[in-house]
């Protein structure tokens, strides 16, 4: 597990996440391989996540895909919880208390915090990126630009 504030402060550490996931990613296309992969790298080499993965839109609803952690809910409509506001919005959702969020839905009642990502790609809605942590506020500004960065290498490796 990489921890982010010794590899170099904020953005600094996600730079080496970077060169790791393009090295892990490389050579394959396939999205599910990729998801699952990407998943698994983050769950292993972010702290203090307890579940980390990707809801895909299916007919504009997110269905679960692959992820690490506890199970998790299967379907999320888009005017539901943290995951449907970024699918609904198309944009990262980044919440220090997800007790406090309108209409959140509680999978795992030991997250406490979230960082949800659309990926879109030529226009259409793909899938997000979920991110939870049992700690309140884990997700920092840099953390987000991180991410959504981690995010766009994924994206750019995978066939859609």
């Amino acid at each position: 597990m990489i921890d982010l504030q010794q590899a170099g402060e904020g953005l600094d550490g996600y730079a080496l996440l970077s060169a790791q996931l393009e090295a892990l990613l490389a050579g394959e296309r396939d999205f599910i391989a990729n998801a699952a992969q990407f998943s698994a790298f983050l769950y292993h080499h972010v702290e203090d996540l307890n579940w980390a993965g990707f809801y895909l839109n299916r007919n504009e609803e997110l269905l679960l895909g692959p992820f690490q952690g506890q199970v998790a809910c299967v379907r999320i409509p888009f005017d539901r919880g943290v995951c449907g506001a970024a699918a609904a919005t198309r944009q990262t959702q980044r919440v220090e208390d997800v007790h406090a969020f309108p209409g959140h839905i509680a999978c795992d009642s030991a997250s406490n915090s979230e960082l949800v990502i659309p990926l879109v790609k030529d226009g259409q809605l793909i899938a997000v990126l979920d991110l939870d942590s049992p700690t309140v506020g884990r997700f920092s500004e840099d953390d987000q630009r991180g991410l959504e960065r981690l995010a766009a290498i994924f994206l750019a490796a995978t066939d859609c």
